[in-house]
């Protein structure tokens, strides 16, 4: 990420803001650090007294531009305080602004872990719950699910606290909610006591897969695979919760694995695919058949997270479960009559439904598929792949590359007007608004 704002004798210098894919850019006419919630109410409040509009970003880590703020820009940094925990509740408070990897730390110190994450740990964890962050699981996948109260700055500057009590519509519009709904500045979010996982990793058939994937999911506790296009190759990651001590991969193996063959090698091998594509199925032969297995023990929050350290640009859509494997199947046959040439895996995970609002996974199980390109390479196919998604009535990650609008987008969801409600009630001037907004919202 870029720094994006200095002091020169008191007075805050805006630069240019990219987020981490390079796909989205700002140039903000003011840069504000957000302070506590009331420095943010008092902005807010100006804000709207002047027609401007005022956004706040997080790591950027979104691959669309949901967090670009051309106008007011509020930076995060100084919204990063733990403000309670309650170990015996299972409750935590923090601000919005603490990024994951630091709660992890926090949770792990006073004996507690979250239910479930996605793969990134570097996002904030209101940019993460705004974009509809997801793992995978048989229980729970979305931190909105996870999440129990927020306070908000609304478009007038007033601060509230909601929760599914104290204005439960605000509450299921706000958990997912692109940051439309208000600036969140809190977050309680449900926790439980600390554990660990088991992992098991181990490479398989794309038949294999196809026909146990619905079992797997059934006995184990969070199962995800990823399938290596042009080839008949995945690999499978099954974790199950356990009390066991930590048995973590040793340090040169964990080298191996996570930072010279994923990331090292594989960068590698998405270079030299970027300037000869033609030899992209051979490349991704030769690292599905490298795939071993392996079983180790260590702590959630650890098991859950992988560094990413290879740029790529991203799509994700988010289906109806029960058609996560045929609609994959069709994808597949869809990529070979095309001839395209994609050197990263398909990354596939299912989570129960959720309840918020605009979440992807709002009201149905849901089966997620995702897909990326290497930096700097062609992934005008993600539309094509996005058509045929669209037809078992798929919604887009918030925070992933789509083309999707309001208009088509409104009838996916079953609480779509409730949800534009209470957006005209909290937000009636659009503070808020950028253009992702307006096209993906509506004006």
């Amino acid at each position: 990420m870029n720094d994006i704002a200095s002091e020169e004798r008191g007075i805050q210098v805006a630069r240019k803001w990219q987020n981490w894919a390079h796909t989205a850019s700002a140039t903000p006419i003011d840069v504000v650090a957000a302070a506590d919630p009331q420095q943010i109410a008092d902005q807010v409040a100006q804000a709207g007294a002047d027609g401007r509009t005022i956004r706040m970003i997080g790591s950027g880590h979104s691959f669309t531009p949901t967090a670009v703020a051309n106008d007011i820009m509020l930076t995060p940094g100084g919204l990063t305080r733990v403000r309670s925990i309650d170990a015996e509740a299972g409750r935590i408070t923090v601000d919005a602004g603490i990024d994951l990897t630091t709660l992890c730390q926090v949770l792990d110190a006073n004996g507690l872990a979250l239910t479930n994450m996605g793969d990134v740990r570097v996002q904030t964890l209101a940019g993460a719950l705004q974009t509809g962050t997801h793992g995978c699981g048989r229980a729970t996948g979305t931190f909105a699910d996870m999440v129990v109260g927020l306070e908000l700055v609304l478009g007038d500057g007033l601060i509230v606290t909601v929760d599914a009590n104290n204005d439960p519509d605000l509450f299921n519009s706000a958990r997912v909610g692109l940051g439309a709904f208000g600036i969140v500045t809190a977050i309680t979010l449900a926790v439980e006591p600390r554990f660990r996982l088991h992992a098991h990793e181990f490479p398989a058939s794309f038949e294999e897969v196809s026909a146990s994937f619905d079992a797997w999911t059934a006995a184990h506790d969070h199962v995800e695979f990823y399938w290596f296009p042009h080839t008949g190759k995945c690999l499978v990651k099954h974790n199950d919760r356990t009390y066991d001590d930590a048995q973590p991969p040793g340090k040169f193996a964990n080298w191996w694995e996570e930072d010279f063959l994923s990331n090292t090698v594989f960068g590698a091998m998405c270079r030299f695919g970027r300037a000869a594509p033609g030899y992209i199925p051979l490349l991704n032969k030769a690292a599905a058949r490298v795939l071993s297995e392996r079983d180790y023990v260590n702590d959630s929050w650890l098991v859950f997270t992988s560094p990413r350290n290879v740029r790529f640009k991203e799509m994700e859509y988010a289906i109806p479960r029960s058609a996560l494997i045929p609609a994959l199947t069709r994808v597949r046959k869809l990529m070979d009559d095309r001839n395209w040439r994609i050197s990263f895996p398909v990354e596939v995970r299912s989570v129960p439904g959720d309840t918020s609002w605009l979440s992807p996974a709002t009201e149905r199980d849901t089966g997620y598929l995702a897909f990326h390109a290497f930096d700097r390479t062609d992934h005008e196919w993600f539309v094509a792949v996005e058509e045929v998604l669209r037809e078992y009535n798929g919604r887009p990650h918030w925070g992933k590359m789509h083309t999707r609008s309001r208009d088509d987008l409104a009838p996916a969801y079953p609480k779509w007007d409730d949800a534009m409600r209470v957006r005209d009630r909290v937000d009636p001037n659009r503070v808020f608004a950028n253009d992702y907004t307006r096209t993906v919202l509506g004006d």
